[in-house]
Parts: structure tokens; sequence; C-alpha cells
């Protein structure tokens, strides 16, 4: 047998997805993450996965992980010291960086500057001058660099070293000039280069995105190696570790600790690949989708069966030109606590989480203060003899304890206060999805609305309501999803050029010429990782703007369609693209900034696993009878195990569906149902009306 394994690291559990190449067959597992060294929760849970499942660990033979700690490495500023080497007279780059301010004009006021990642007294200008056209105006002064940098080096400050020059993204001779006296001086201290990192224009942002890689390299690299040798150690030597990038490709370990900036986002990015996955199967191709973790939610949009990538990663305060899937967070996950401010007496809820330690109070790990999480409890909508994880116990009493204090601050009742918590954290996770769909030009009524993640089920009736999307999907094994998508996606690397030229200059021979060239370069990489030509596969962006303008738009094309219509392929596309965002298209004046090749590889064919029909009748996947909470007044509401139940199976609410890693509250006046390939779909009304709306691409 052949396994593949798919690792999620979260804020509260780290999930694991054991998938059986052959005949589809899934493992599920979930273990407390481990923040102070995620590696642990890791290994504890490829121990727990192998025990419970059975498999021999050596069978594993691709281990696909989400991580955080390039993320956790900027948000907690423990980085590494970096130095910079910049061209000489534009040492203060990062300083100037751009106008924009955080918090609109009252952060003018309010906003304070965090310290620069290359600090300035770490940063020496090098003499020697590229011109915008890639001409060598002035030769680089070696000698002096060589004295500055072996200065630079002599005090001991510096643990990765960036080298972005002027122009670099269209000559890169004089940075590869450093590089290389760079290595003779500095020796292990990892190099990164802007050319090679982000070879575009714009040049705070080229040297603010190389200085993140630079900040973030050691700590990912050594936890990249880390973990490499304890899977080498636990599964043999025959593992291959692979880490999801932030436009939801992998990038195999070597590619990953040597460009980290592109796993900022490596943990959202691993819920949509999961969610496009199953929804795909099932025939839905346009659907938004909300991933309620621990300690925040994440959002996206998907339209048809692709999601929307941006060409700036944002984390904090930091923004960084690397590709990440489109996806917004908001600080409302199971963990995120309650309070009643003493001045406002107005509940409020988030952003802060009581994470995985101490937790919720009913994980009885040290919490007392109210979450989202205990006021599912109270609700009912989390039974407390409902397992999380298959191990945990849910002890209600604690929940209503720390309930209790909300409901006390406003003089009002425990079950009111409980479902006030529930009511805002809704409505924050709905303000987020209309962020990336009205905002966007897109009405949430046409597509279906996918909830996932350990807490996202227990929410997902009631954002359907808010949003009116339907069909609400929830994949199998929601609570691993993300791990699920880890799993399912593939190797992927890019490259990219600089072009600056108007769209009627260009001939579409010399489109293609260019286009073959960065092919063959993000080719590179993946060849160094033993993926051949014939083993890959090639598409195509290119970045337009009407002239004058000072943003840009990404197409997306491949070469068959360029061939058929040459270069207007992309201004149609960009005009129909502006005028959705916008409400207009100019349609001329259409200027190139940027062309890319996206080289992936191919994917590995997995077995599609079906839900077949079985004997079971409703009434034997009851586990057993309860009640929960809505509207002011307590329903009957049965728990079914969702492991029983098949297509010929309609199930009306109000009820609960339980399963190892997540549970879904069915609302009262709505039913679901299972599709073939396991989803389980709630729409409004008895589960008997049930169906799949075909203009959202169902089928």
């Amino acid at each position: 047998m052949s396994y593949r394994l798919g690792v999620d690291v979260g804020g509260t559990f780290t999930d694991f997805l054991l998938l059986n190449e052959e005949n589809g067959e899934t493992f599920t597992a979930k273990v407390p993450s481990t923040p102070e060294d995620s590696s642990i929760g890791v290994l504890n849970g490829i121990a727990r996965i192998c025990d419970e499942s059975g498999v021999d660990p050596g069978e594993i033979e691709l281990v696909m992980h989400g991580t955080t700690v390039a993320t956790n490495a900027v948000l907690t500023g423990r980085g590494a010291r970096v130095g910079l080497v910049t061209t000489a007279g534009f040492e203060d780059t990062l300083q100037v960086a751009r106008s924009y301010c955080p918090g609109g004009l009252g952060g003018w006021v309010s906003f304070v500057k965090d310290p620069l990642l290359a600090p300035l007294e770490l940063t020496i200008g090098a003499r020697g001058r590229i011109s915008a056209d890639g001409e060598v105006v002035e030769p680089l002064d070696e000698d002096t660099l060589r004295r500055d940098l072996q200065t630079l080096r002599d005090r001991g400050e510096v643990e990765a070293l960036t080298i972005c020059l002027i122009n670099a993204y269209i000559n890169s001779e004089h940075e590869r000039q450093v590089a290389a006296i760079a290595a003779e001086i500095f020796g292990d201290t990892p190099i990164s280069v802007s050319s090679d990192v982000v070879p575009e224009m714009q040049e705070y942002e080229r040297t603010e995105t190389t200085v993140v890689n630079s900040y973030v390299r050691p700590e990912v690299a050594r936890y990249v190696n880390n973990l490499q040798g304890a899977l080498d150690e636990r599964l043999g030597d025959g593992a291959q570790l692979s880490i999801l990038r932030s436009d939801g490709g992998l990038a195999s370990a070597r590619a990953a600790a040597d460009s980290p900036v592109n796993l900022l986002m490596s943990g959202p990015a691993g819920g949509v690949a999961g969610a496009i996955y199953f929804c795909e199967r099932a025939g839905y191709r346009d659907i938004l989708t909300f991933d309620m973790g621990g300690t925040s939610t994440d959002v996206a949009l998907i339209q048809d069966a692709r999601a929307r990538v941006r060409r700036e990663t944002i984390v904090g305060d930091v923004r960084v030109r690397a590709p990440s899937v489109d996806v917004r967070t908001v600080g409302a996950g199971g963990g995120s606590i309650a309070f009643v401010p003493e001045l406002t007496k107005a509940l409020r809820v988030g952003p802060e989480s009581a994470g995985a330690v101490p937790g919720p109070a009913c994980y009885m790990k040290g919490g007392e203060e109210p979450t989202v999480c205990d006021a599912n409890v109270v609700l009912g909508y989390l039974p407390s003899d409902v397992q999380l994880g298959g191990k945990m116990n849910i002890n209600r009493d604690a929940s209503e304890k720390a309930v209790q204090k909300v409901a006390d601050a406003m003089g009002i009742g425990i079950m009111e206060a409980a479902e006030g918590i529930i009511k805002i954290v809704n409505e924050s996770m709905f303000g987020a999805l209309r962020l990336v769909s009205v905002e966007q030009g897109y009405d949430p009524r046409d597509f279906a609305l996918v909830g996932f993640g350990g807490a996202g089920p227990l929410h997902a009736n009631a954002l359907g309501i808010l949003t009116d999307a339907w069909p609400v999907i929830v994949p199998p094994g929601p609570g691993v999803l993300c791990a699920y998508g880890d799993a399912t996606t593939q190797v992927q690397d890019e490259a990219a050029r600089t072009y600056l030229m108007m769209a009627g200059d260009l001939s579409d021979e010399q489109m293609l010429t260019d286009l073959h060239e960065l092919r063959d370069r993000a080719g590179e990489s993946l060849r160094a990782d033993g993926i051949p030509d014939d083993e890959q596969e090639v598409s195509y962006q290119a970045d337009l703007r009407y002239a004058g303008q000072a943003f840009q738009i990404t197409v997306d094309f491949d070469e068959k369609e360029l061939v058929e219509k040459g270069v207007a392929l992309l201004t149609e596309a960009f005009d129909a693209e502006h005028e959705q965002l916008f409400t207009f298209k100019l349609g001329d004046g259409h200027e190139i900034l940027m062309i890319r090749a996206v080289v992936k590889a191919a994917a590995r064919k997995i077995a599609d696993k079906r839900i077949g029909v079985s004997e079971n009748s409703l009434e034997q996947c009851k586990i057993h009878d309860s009640r929960f909470y809505f509207e002011g007044a307590w329903h009957e509401a049965p728990i079914y195990d969702r492991g029983g139940l098949h297509e010929n199976l309609e199930v009306a609410g109000p009820c609960v569906v339980a399963e190892m890693d997540s549970t879904t509250v069915v609302l009262p006046g709505y039913g679901a149902r299972v599709d073939a390939v396991g989803n389980l779909l709630i729409n409004p009304g008895p589960a008997s009306s049930n169906h799949v709306n075909a203009s959202k691409g169902g089928a």
C-alpha cells in the first residue's frame, strides 16, 4: 500500500489525514497543538494516527504539511537579525516605505511603526549602478564592498543577509557579484538575493519581501530540517516532506527552506484547497468558504473551482510581494473570548483567544474565561457527551460557570448570554464573507457556502441564513479539511519577468518566446526536486493596468488560448475583471506590467472514494436524543452519527450530526442530506425538498 499524510497545525489542534492512494480510504486524527514547538505535536499525531489506523509508518511516502512557523516568526518578532546590502544612497528604502498608514487618518495619531526587520545599523550601500533599462551605468566597487561586508560580519550580529540593489529585477549582474563576495565573507550565513526571491519592479516592495525572506529563513530552515530528520527516523528515509505555499501549491522541503516568504499564509491555503477538492467533485464550482478554527476564521471566494490569488501577502503590518490565496481573516474562532467592558456594558467577542493553552473552560485545561466554544456547549449545539478529537471530554458545568460571568455582567440569563455570544461571532464572520463577495462585486446568493474547521459546521447553518447562500456544504472530515487540502495539492513554483510594455506594442510571437523562457526557469526548481519535464504542468499569468493607474489586475491563461487569440486574450480578460470589480472598463490603453509562468507537478492519481448506500435506517444512525436552545426556546434535537448516513437518508432539523473531528448543527426549518461524495448538504425546508442549485454549478 502507498499512503500520503496531510498535516495542518492550527492554534488549538493539529490535524492529520492519512490517505490510501490505491482505494481512497482515509483515517483522521486530532491532537492538541504544541505552541512551544509545533513539531512535537506533529510527531505526536503521526504516532496516534498510525496506531489507530494500523498503518505501518514505513508505508507513508508523502507528507504534506501546512505550517504557521513563518507567520508566527513575523507576528511575534522572533525572526533573525537581518543585514541588508542595497545600492549606495538607498539605505533608507525600508524607512521611507509607502504613505499607507493602518487605521486611516486616525492612524497618523495613534500608529506606532514597528522596528525595521533590517535595521539601519546593519545596512550598507554598495557603490555601483544599474540603469532602469538594465545598462551598467557605474561598475560595482568590489574593494569597498568587501571592506564594508567584513565590517558588517565583524559586528557578529547578522544571522541572515539580504541583497537588494536598484533595478536588479531587469539586470541581476551586480547582485550576483555581491552575493559571491558575501558568500566568501559570511560563510554559512543564509543569503537572500532579490532577483531570485522576487524579480519585480518597485524597490520598496522588492526590498521588504527579500528582507522578510531573510528574517524567517533561519527559523523555517531549522524547523523543516528538524522535522525532516524526525520523519526519516519515524517513517524511514523514503518519506518525502512538502510544505504548503501561500498560493495553494506545494514546495519541497528544500525549496521551502530557501524561500520561506512564500509560506506566510500556508495554513489557510490548505482549507481552500480541500474545499475545492470536494466541492468540484460534487459539481459545485462557485463557492464561499469559511474555515473556523480555535483562534480565527478564514474566508475566501472560489469561482469556477479556482481560488482567487493576490500578488501580495499581508501578515500583521508586513506586506510582501508574494502570491497568496485571497483569504481574509477575522479574529472569531471557537476559542475567542467573550467579555463585557465596564464602560459600555456591551457584549464583545474576540479577537483575544484562549488558544490551545489554556483553551476554553469546557476542555478543563485551566481555562476559565467564557469562549464561543463554551457558549456552544451551554446552548447544546456542542453536546457534552460528544468527544473532540475522539479523545477529549467536554465539561458542561465548566462552560456554564464561564458564560455566567457574561450573564451577570449584563444582568441577563445565561441562555440569553450564550445566544448573544453566538450571534455576535456569526455577524463577525458574515462581515468577513461580505469582504470577499459583496465588496468585490459578487452576490453571495450566487454561491454555495462551505463551512469547515473544528468549529465551522457548528455555525454553518446560521451563516447560510445570513448570507442566503445555499446549499450550505459541510465536506467530509471538516475538522481536518486543511490537512485534506495539504494531502491532495501539487508541488508548484513560478518565474516572473517585468514587462512595462503597452499591449499594442507586443507581438504574439514575442510573448510566446518570453513565456517559454519563464516556463523553463520555473521548471528548474521542480527538476531539482526530481520532477522531470514530462511530469510538469504549466499555466501563465499577466499583470495589466490601464496606463496611468497605480494598481494592476492579474489574469490567468494557458498557451492554447494565447495561440488562438493572441495578446487580445489578455486585454479582454482584464477589461472583464475591471468591470466586475469597478463597474466600468475603458477598452484601450492597456499596459502589461508582468508576465509569469506557474509550473506544477502533475497530480498523482488518487482513488476516488464515494459514499455507498447502506441498509442503515435513520433510527440506526441516531446516537441518542438531545436538545438545543435556539431563538429563545429549547428544541428536541436528536444526535446522529455522520458515519452512518448515506444518500438515501434525509435528516430534518433541528438535529446535531456528530463525527470525530467536528459537529454540525441543523437548525429548525432546515434539512440535510449526504451526496455521493460524502458532503453534507443543508438547505431551507424539509430534507425531502433539498435540491442542488444548478446555477451554482451543482450536478
